[in-house]
């Protein structure tokens, strides 16, 4: 996988969810311990992949260090898949032009924390992802990215029920 490819997995007929990884979580594993882990991004998208075939959906992930493309990946998101479950960093907390695409998205939005933000700097206390997500997963570590994709599951199943389909 490259830095900004898809992971292999999508499945014709399952639901998508797109999983978007911002700036530095390249770099996890390496950067900072103690406080985001020794696990890599690599062992984090492995986890949320065997979440998503467990529960019957299909996961495309895509990471980048560029606001601007993270964007272009909500857009593309758009009229395909099913949820996004985004990691974005430091743009959680400035990134009004990543809250506007994810405004855009038709879909279940989970944003997605290794670190708790309410617990750390004052700086990363406001979040401009939250209010356009259906739900916050912080804290957890690895273990949020299996506890996202259970959510999305949840709530794809929730509104198909709904739906009739």
């Amino acid at each position: 996988m490259t830095p900004s490819g898809t992971s292999p997995g999508t499945a014709p007929g399952r639901p998508l969810v797109v999983l978007l990884s911002g700036p530095n979580l390249n770099l996890l594993g390496e950067r900072e311990p103690a406080v985001y882990g020794k696990e890599t991004l690599d062992d984090h998208v492995a986890a949320a992949t065997a979440e998503a075939d467990a529960s019957g959906l299909a996961l495309e992930h895509h990471q980048t260090n560029h606001e601007g493309e993270l964007v272009e990946l909500v857009h593309g998101a758009r009229g395909r898949a099913h949820a996004i479950v985004v990691n974005a960093g430091a743009l959680s907390h400035y990134s009004w032009a990543l809250h506007d695409a994810l405004a855009s998205f038709d879909g279940v939005v989970v944003e997605l924390h290794l670190s708790n933000p309410a617990a750390r700097e004052p700086f990363r206390h406001t979040s401009v992802v939250a209010p356009v997500s259906d739900g916050s997963i912080a804290g957890f570590g690895g273990l949020g990215y299996r506890l996202a994709v259970q959510a999305v599951a949840r709530m794809v199943a929730a509104t198909k029920a709904g739906s009739g389909t």
